[in-house]
C-alpha cells in the first residue's frame, strides 16, 4: 500500500470523545439495552408549520434551485438585522455587518483561518464547545485554555492570562449562555472582555446559540411587527461593544427554532471581520438552498409562539430532571439557561468522566456526555441534554441511581 502523508494539523483532531461515545451507544443497543440518549444537544421538538410551509413553497419555484451567491441572500440578511435590532436595540447594517452561515459552527470553525497565522494564540473557554478548538487547530494556531470554575460562576479570569501569551494572542472566544456549564454572563463581564480585547488588540468572538433558551425571559409586544417577540434577558456582546470595534457574534436557528438539521445561522459584527470571514467562506462553499433561507426568514419575522413554547418545555424538563436527581441525593445546581444539566460527578467517578459515561450506557442504556470531552477543566463533570420528555428523563434518573448504587 502506498504510504500517504497527512498534514500535522490533523493530529489534535484524532481524539474524539464523542465518537467514542457514539460507538459505546451502538454497543449498548446491540446488547439489547433500551437507549435513552441524553448526550447530544439536538432539539427533539418540531419545526413550526409556518417555517416548513415557507420551505415547501420554495420547492415548487425553479428560481430557487440554482447557486445562491451573497447578493441573493439580501432578504435573509435584512430579516436577521431586524431580528437583532428588535432583540438588543443595536443598529445593524445588513449589507456589511451580516453574513449567512451553514450553521454557526461553520463560522466559528472558519473564522480562525481569517485571523490566525501559524503559532498565534486563541483564548478559549475550558470547558468549551469542541469546534472552537477544532477551528484553531485547522488554522495551525495555538490554544490557551481559560479555565472555568464554579467558584467564579464559570467565567474566565482574564487577568490570569500570562503577558507572554497575550503578546501572541489574536482572538478570544466566549459563549454565554454556556455549553456545557449552562452559565450566564452578565453585561458587566462582557464590558470587561471588550475593554480587555481592545487593550490587547484581540478579536472578540461570541458564540450565541442559546440566546432564547433562558428561563427568565421577559415577554414584550412589538406593535410595529404585529407579532409577539421575546426581548432577550441575556446580553449580546455588541451591547458591550456597540461600535463593533473588535467583536463578532454568531447565531443559529438550531436551538430557538429547532432547525438543527437545516444548518442555518449567521454572523453579525465588525464589518472587517464579516468581510474576512466572507472571503474564507467564498473559497469553501456557496450558500445553502434559498428555500432554507426562506424558512429562516419566516422563523425570524413570523409568530414567535414556538420559541416561547420551546422555552416552557425545556423549563419543565429541567425541573423534572433536577427534582429527580435531588431525590436520589445528587444535588446539582438548577441552570438558568440552555438545554443542559452540568453535574459534578460523585465518587468513585469524580476524576473519570469518560469511564462513567461509557459504563453508564453499557449497563443502563442511558447516554450522557463526559465533561472531559469539553476540555481538561471539564473533567469531574457530566453533561445531560434535556432532549426527552419528563417521564423519560425520570426513568433515566432511576437507572442512573441503580448504576451509582451498584458502583459504591
Amino acid at each position: 500500500m502506498t504510504k500517504m502523508q497527512f498534514a500535522n494539523r490533523l493530529q489534535p483532531l484524532q481524539a474524539n470523545v464523542f465518537a467514542d461515545m457514539d460507538r459505546a451507544k451502538s454497543l449498548a443497543v446491540s446488547a439489547g439495552k433500551e437507549l435513552i440518549d441524553l448526550s447530544l444537544g439536538s432539539s427533539d421538538l418540531p419545526v413550526d408549520n409556518h417555517i416548513i410551509d415557507a420551505i415547501a413553497k420554495s420547492l415548487d419555484d425553479p428560481s430557487t434551485h440554482g447557486y445562491l451567491l451573497f447578493r441573493g441572500t439580501q432578504e435573509f440578511r435584512q430579516a436577521a438585522a431586524q431580528w437583532y435590532e428588535q432583540k438588543f436595540s443595536i443598529k445593524v447594517d445588513p449589507e456589511t455587518e451580516v453574513l449567512p452561515l451553514i450553521g454557526s459552527q461553520e463560522g466559528t470553525a472558519h473564522l480562525p483561518l481569517a485571523i490566525l497565522n501559524p503559532g498565534d494564540f486563541a483564548l478559549l473557554l475550558d470547558p468549551g464547545y469542541p469546534s472552537h478548538a477544532g477551528g484553531v487547530y485547522l488554522a495551525s494556531g495555538q490554544i490557551y485554555p481559560m479555565p472555568l470554575k464554579a467558584e467564579n460562576n464559570f467565567l474566565p479570569v482574564l487577568t490570569d492570562i500570562p503577558a507572554s501569551v497575550l503578546a501572541q494572542s489574536r482572538m478570544m472566544v466566549l459563549s454565554y449562555p454556556h455549553n456545557p456549564t449552562s452559565a450566564i454572563a452578565p453585561l458587566s463581564f462582557f464590558q470587561e472582555a471588550v475593554a480587555f480585547c481592545q487593550k490587547h488588540n484581540i478579536v472578540l468572538v461570541h458564540d450565541f446559540p442559546y440566546v432564547d433558551l433562558v428561563f427568565t425571559q421577559n415577554e414584550t409586544f412589538n406593535p410595529k411587527s404585529k407579532i409577539q417577540n421575546l426581548k432577550s434577558s441575556v446580553p449580546s456582546i455588541l451591547q458591550a461593544d456597540p461600535e463593533k470595534s473588535v467583536s463578532i457574534e454568531f447565531f443559529t436557528l438550531s436551538k430557538s427554532y429547532n432547525m438543527g438539521g437545516f444548518r442555518i445561522g449567521y454572523a453579525i459584527g465588525n464589518s472587517r471581520l464579516i468581510q474576512a470571514l466572507k472571503q474564507v467562506k467564498a473559497t469553501v462553499d456557496f450558500n445553502q438552498y434559498l428555500g432554507i433561507l426562506n424558512g429562516a426568514i419566516a422563523a425570524l419575522t413570523g409568530n414567535q409562539d414556538g420559541v416561547k413554547n420551546a422555552v416552557s418545555i425545556f423549563r419543565q424538563r429541567r425541573d423534572a430532571f433536577i427534582n429527580a436527581l435531588h431525590s436520589i441525593g445528587w444535588n446539582v445546581p438548577t441552570p438558568e439557561a440552555t438545554m443542559y444539566i452540568w453535574a459534578k460527578l460523585p465518587e468513585p467517578w469524580s476524576n473519570n468522566s469518560i469511564k462513567f459515561c461509557t459504563e453508564l450506557v453499557k449497563q443502563t442504556g442511558v447516554a450522557a456526555s463526559p465533561g472531559a470531552g469539553f476540555g481538561p477543566a471539564g473533567e469531574g463533570y457530566v453533561r445531560f441534554a434535556l432532549v426527552q420528555e419528563p417521564e423519560v428523563l425520570e426513568t433515566a434518573v432511576s437507572r442512573i441511581a441503580e448504576f451509582i448504587n451498584s458502583s459504591v
